[in-house]
C-alpha cells in the first residue's frame, strides 16, 4: 500500500510518495496549473504511477495542501457576499481597530472591505456581554434584510451578531432564513467559525470564511472528482494551517483555517526530521517560486499563534506561526524610479515563469540570477525535464539591470541575491531575534525548491551555526503531510478572574469541548486509542489588552495554583517578566482534539561508497565580488555517503532542489540524508 502528500505551490505542484511496504520513499514534481490546481494534481498522479510503477487502487491515504483560499483572497475573486449584523453594527469591518503600522507612509492603502456597505444589512435583536438577550430578534427585521440580500443577488452570506460567542441562537434563527429564503447560498456563522470575543477580529474571520467558501468549495469538488477519475478509492485528506489534516467536507464549512495549508506541512515535516537528526532548535526556511515562509521551532514543537494577516485581512484562527514575504525563485527584479535594484515581491509564478523558462516571461527574476552564476544547472532542472534557454537569462539581466546600473552580468545577478537574501534574512531575525531567541542555538532548516540555493549565505549573515536540508527539499511539504495528524481546533471565550471557581468554570469548558472533539473523532472514524485533546488557556495580567498561552495538559479543577504558575512562566517567555502581585485574569479555553494517523518510519539512507564516486562534474560557480568565479565541484544528492565531510565550494544536485555551499562551509550527510552544513557564522 502507498501513501501520498501532495504540495500546491505558485510554481511547482510537489508528490511524495511513501510505499507502507518497503518504507521507501520517492519524489516527483511537475508545473503547477494556477487556472485550476486540481489539474496538476491529476497529472503528476498519474505520472507517478507510471514512473514508479504503482496501482492507484493500492493507494490508502492522499492528504495535500492548497493555497487555494489565500489567493482567492489576494486577488479578491471570491463569491458575492453579503453581511447581516445587529442594528448599529454595519460598519464594523469599516472601522477595523483604527491602527496605523505604515502611519507616515502615503503610499500605504487599506485593502478594500470584502463586502461592501451596500451588501451589509441590519437586523434588530441584541444579545448583551454576559450573555443575556437584551432585545430578542425582531423577526419582520429579519426577514426584510434577507429579502434585500436576494434582491442584490449574493453567493454567499456572513452571519456576525454582536456577543453571539455566548449566545448563537439569533445567528442560528437567521441561518435559518437565510436557507429557507435563499436555498444553495453559503452561509458561516461566527459563532461556529470562531465563538470568541474581539468583535472585529470575529468579524472579519467570518467575512473572509464566506467569501472563499463557495469557490474553495468548486475547487475541492474537482480535486475530489479528478483523484477519483485516477483510480485512488480514498477520500483525500487537506492540510490545515495548524498542521494538522482536515476532510473534504470540514473544510468546506471552514477554509478560512487552510489559509497556510502548505507552508504548515513544511514546518510538521521539519520538525520530526530535526528530532531525528538530533537539532530540535531550528528555523524553518522554506522558498519556493513566489514567497519565502519562515517560522520557529523550539525543542521540536513548532510556535503557534492565534491570528495573523491574509492579504491585509485579519483571520482569527489557531496557526502555525509563520511569518511570509514575497520573495522565491520567481521574484522579480528591477530598477525603480530613482535607479535602486529591488527585489519583489512581485512574482513571475508559474506563467510565465522566469525567461530561462522560456514560457512567456519578460522580466529577470531569482531563479535567472541563479542561472547567470552558475548555481543552477540549465541542464538539471526537474533530473532535466525542464528545458532552460541560459542565453536567454543572461540576455535580460544585462538589459534590464547591469547595463542601465554599468555592471557585469554578474555582479548585477549577485546583487539581485544579495538583496533577495537581506530579504530573506530580516525575515528569519523577525521569527527569532526579535522574540528573544539565540540564534547559535539553532540551526536553519531549508527547503523548498530554492531554499538551499540561499542558505549558505542567509545562514552566514543571520549568525546561524548549521544548516540543515533534508532529502529532496522542494517536496518536504508534501512530505510533511505524511507526518502529519487529523485535528479540530476548538475554542470558548470566558473572562474571569484566576480564581477557583473561575478555574473550575474554564475546566468545565475544556471538558465540554473535548466531548464536540470526541464527535468531531467518531466523524472521521478514528480508533479510541489514537485519540488526544490538548488543552489552551488564553490568559493576561488584569488590564492587559493581549494574552499569552498557556498549557494546561493535566490540570484538574483543584490545580489552580499550578495553572497560575505556568502563566507566569509563560509571560517570562513571552514578554521577558512577570508581575506576580498583579491579578491574573483568564480569557479563553481552547482544545485541540487529535487523530492520530498511522505513520510508516523514517527510513534511513544508504549512500554512494565515497566522494570520488558522488561527483558528476565540475563547474565554474560565481561566488562574489571579491571572489569571482571558481571551479566547483557538483555532487550527486542519492551518492553522497554518509558521514564523510566535503568542502565548499560545493553544489549538490537532486531532483527538486539545488545546494550551494559556500568556500568557507564544510558538509556531510548523515544516516537519515539529512545534508548539514557547518558555516563558520
Amino acid at each position: 500500500m502507498y501513501r501520498i502528500g501532495v504540495d500546491v505551490g505558485g510554481t511547482f505542484t510537489d508528490f511524495t510518495l511513501l510505499s507502507l511496504d518497503t518504507a521507501e520513499i520517492e519524489f516527483f514534481k511537475v508545473p503547477s496549473t494556477p487556472a485550476d490546481p486540481s489539474d496538476a494534481i491529476e497529472t503528476g498522479l498519474r505520472q507517478m504511477s507510471e514512473t514508479f510503477g504503482f496501482a492507484p487502487e493500492d493507494v490508502s491515504y492522499l492528504a495535500h495542501g492548497t493555497t487555494v483560499a489565500t489567493n482567492i483572497v489576494i486577488e479578491r475573486r471570491g463569491a458575492k457576499t453579503g453581511l447581516m449584523t445587529t442594528k448599529g453594527f454595519r460598519d464594523v469591518l469599516e472601522l477595523g481597530r483604527q491602527a496605523r503600522p505604515s502611519i507616515y507612509d502615503y503610499r500605504v492603502e487599506k485593502p478594500p472591505v470584502l463586502i461592501p456597505r451596500d451588501r451589509r444589512v441590519e437586523v434588530t435583536e441584541r444579545v448583551l456581554p454576559e450573555g443575556e438577550i437584551e432585545q430578542e430578534m425582531d423577526l419582520d427585521s429579519l426577514e426584510a434584510a434577507v429579502e434585500l440580500l436576494k434582491a442584490d443577488g449574493v453567493e454567499s452570506v456572513a452571519i456576525c451578531f454582536l456577543h453571539s460567542f455566548r449566545r448563537p441562537e439569533h445567528e442560528q434563527a437567521a441561518q435559518a432564513a437565510v436557507e429557507r429564503i435563499l436555498p444553495g447560498v453559503y452561509v458561516t456563522l461566527s459563532s461556529e467559525i470562531l465563538p470568541e470575543f474581539r468583535e472585529f477580529e470575529r468579524f472579519s474571520t467570518t467575512a473572509v470564511n464566506a467569501f472563499v467558501g463557495p469557490k474553495m468549495g468548486a475547487y475541492l469538488e474537482r480535486f475530489r472528482n479528478r483523484v477519483a477519475s485516477v483510480g485512488i478509492p480514498v477520500q483525500p485528506f487537506t492540510i490545515h494551517s495548524n498542521g494538522g489534516l482536515m476532510s473534504i467536507d470540514v473544510v468546506r464549512e471552514c477554509p478560512v483555517r487552510t489559509c497556510v495549508s502548505g507552508p504548515a506541512a513544511g514546518v510538521v515535516g521539519a520538525a520530526e526530521i530535526g528530532r531525528l537528526a538530533g537539532l530540535p532548535n531550528l528555523v524553518t526556511f522554506d522558498v519556493g517560486g513566489t514567497s519565502t515562509d519562515v517560522s520557529l521551532i523550539d525543542n521540536a514543537v513548532p510556535l503557534f499563534t492565534n491570528a495573523r494577516l491574509v492579504a491585509g485581512y485579519p483571520v482569527k484562527t489557531p496557526m502555525l506561526d509563520i511569518h511570509v514575504i514575497g520573495a522565491g525563485g520567481g521574484s522579480i527584479a528591477r530598477l525603480d524610479d530613482a535607479g535602486a535594484l529591488k527585489v519583489g515581491p512581485e512574482s513571475a509564478g508559474a506563467d510565465p515563469g522566469p525567461v530561462a523558462y522560456q514560457l512567456g516571461g519578460t522580466e529577470p527574476t531569482i531563479t535567472d540570477a541563479n542561472l547567470v552564476l552558475g548555481r543552477l544547472d540549465a541542464n538539471m532542472l526537474l533530473g532535466g525535464r525542464l528545458q532552460i534557454n541560459l542565453e536567454a537569462a543572461r540576455k535580460i539581466i544585462r538589459e534590464t539591470i547591469a547595463d542601465p546600473l554599468g555592471l557585469p552580468v554578474e555582479e548585477a545577478a549577485h546583487g539581485i541575491l544579495q538583496i533577495a537574501n537581506a530579504n530573506m534574512g530580516r525575515a528569519i531575525r523577525s521569527v527569532s531575534v526579535e522574540k528573544g531567541y539565540d540564534m547559535g542555538d539553532f540551526a536553519l532548516c531549508a527547503f523548498g525548491g530554492a531554499g538551499p540555493l540561499h542558505a549558505a549565505e542567509v545562514a552566514q549573515e543571520c549568525g546561524l551555526p548549521r544548516i540543515l536540508i533534508p532529502r529532496e527539499p522542494g517536496t518536504l511539504c508534501a512530505r510533511g503531510m505524511l507526518l502529519s495528524d487529523l485535528s479540530q481546533d476548538f475554542v470558548r471565550s470566558h473572562m474571569c478572574d484566576a480564581s477557583a471557581e473561575g478555574w473550575q468554570a474554564i475546566v468545565a469548558l475544556f471538558e465540554d469541548m473535548e466531548r464536540e472533539g470526541e464527535a468531531f473523532l467518531d466523524s472521521e472514524d478514528v480508533a479510541a486509542d489514537r485519540r488526544s485533546h490538548n488543552r489552551v488557556l488564553d490568559a493576561r495580567y488584569l488590564g492587559q489588552n493581549f494574552e499569552v498561552r498557556v498549557e494546561c495538559d493535566g490540570l484538574g479543577p483543584h490545580d489552580l495554583k499550578a495553572v497560575i504558575e505556568r502563566f507566569h512562566a509563560a509571560h517570562v517567555k513571552e514578554y521577558g517578566y512577570d508581575i506576580r502581585h498583579h491579578q491574573v485574569q483568564f480569557v479563553s479555553a481552547r482544545v485541540q482534539s487529535i487523530g492520530i494517523v498511522v505513520k510508516a518510519g523514517q527510513p534511513e539512507v544508504v549512500g554512494g561508497p565515497d566522494l570520488d564516486q558522488a561527483v558528476i562534474g565540475t563547474r565554474p560557480v560565481y561566488i562574489d565580488k571579491a571572489r569571482g568565479w571558481m571551479d566547483t565541484s557538483v555532487f550527486e544528492r542519492k551518492k553522497l555517503p554518509s558521514d564523510m565531510p566535503f568542502q565548499g565550494p560545493a553544489i549538490i544536485t537532486e531532483m527538486s532542489s539545488t545546494t550551494f555551499i559556500l568556500p568557507e562551509q564544510c558538509a556531510h550527510t548523515d544516516r537519515w540524508g539529512n545534508l548539514i552544513v557547518e558555516t563558520k557564522a
